[in-house]
């Protein structure tokens, strides 16, 4: 048995899987909200207590860079320890890797059910794929095909330079340096950014801000998922939320098109985190697959790129749990079938 773990800055899936039954069945799942508690290890502990199975092997991901199987957590106080989890739990083995390492891991096991198109294209059969990821950060991760299989690698490029391409990004950009030292994608994009978005177009006088969504917005511990209501809202959206929301999504599409290009996903393009299944209308609008295809000489080749939203919540819980399961058992060419898309 395999307790395996989506470790983020909001919330923390915690689930069991064994190697008989493959990384997609949980025989058990819990979420836990990360900031009540003081560890990853004070998690396990709770859920473990609840389980009538032993566990002898972990496998986690969390939303930071891993280096040696170590791990600080970019939006949580939290250090992980491979070590120590394996010590504190008493478990035979531990293994921690990237968030969305472990997205990656699960895409290929993904099935039509999971996913929605924004654009069909046409994959390269074997070609690169990318995943990209706004929650309460915004990760992004790639796949190349080594022959035999799709691999998974982590990347921290949702902390390179924003970029604006249009003026009023470039007056978001100017809004935001005067705030932050250094203002990355992840600062505009991402469920920690969308409120810095909302305050930008408030800020310069696009619309009056309504005073029954101020209070709430005052009141409120995560001020995105009011936003993102007010964006979505049927009959009379707010129109600070609807700018806000639109401005999120072309600068997601911006960027989903840079990793495109930099690892040349041929194979396709996968948008996952917390925010894309919950607004994928404004994902199907123009906003997001223009500014993914405005690439210059290279927006035709863009345009044949497939494009998908993952729908699942569980896809780096699977992920996960297709890496320990593929380390249990000793081999890595024993992971679960890794077809060409």
């Amino acid at each position: 048995m395999l307790v395996v773990g989506d470790v983020g800055g909001t919330k923390t899936a915690v689930a069991v899987v064994a190697s008989a039954s493959g990384p997609r069945t949980f025989f058990a799942r819990r979420r836990f909200r990360s900031t009540d508690y003081q560890s990853l290890a004070a998690i396990v502990r709770e859920f473990r207590s609840q389980l009538d199975a032993p566990v002898t092997h972990a496998c986690f991901d969390v939303a930071g860079p891993v280096v040696d199987g170590r791990a600080r957590l970019t939006n949580l106080p939290w250090e992980i320890s491979a070590q120590a989890l394996r010590d504190e739990l008493n478990l035979e083995e531990a293994w921690v890797i990237n968030d969305l390492a472990a997205a990656a891991h699960a895409i290929p096991l993904l099935q039509p059910d999971d996913l929605h198109a924004l654009n069909a294209g046409t994959p390269v059969d074997g070609g690169a794929m990318a995943i990209i990821a706004p929650g309460t950060g915004l990760g992004e991760a790639f796949l190349v095909w080594d022959g035999a299989a799709y691999r998974g690698y982590p990347s921290e490029g949702g902390h390179a330079d924003f970029a604006p391409t249009t003026a009023m990004q470039a007056d978001l950009l100017r809004y935001l340096q005067r705030r932050f030292d250094h203002v990355s994608y992840e600062i505009a994009c991402s469920g920690l950014g969308i409120p810095h978005l909302y305050e930008f177009f408030r800020d310069s006088g696009h619309a009056p801000e309504s005073l029954e969504l101020a209070a709430q917005l005052a009141a409120a511990e995560d001020r995105t998922p009011l936003i993102v209501e007010g964006a979505m809202r049927d009959g009379t959206p707010d129109a600070l939320c609807v700018a806000t929301l639109e401005t999120f999504v072309s600068i997601l599409g911006a960027e989903a098109g840079n990793l495109a290009l930099k690892v040349l996903a041929t194979g396709g393009v996968f948008v996952g985190g917390g925010i894309a299944p919950r607004i994928v209308p404004m994902l199907e609008d123009q906003h997001f697959n223009e500014a993914f295809r405005r690439k210059g000489r290279f927006a035709e080749l863009l345009s044949r790129v497939p494009v998908h939203v993952i729908t699942i919540d569980d896809a780096a819980l699977i992920g996960a749990a297709s890496y320990g399961l593929a380390r249990m058992s000793g081999s890595a060419a024993k992971e679960q079938p890794h077809g060409k898309r």
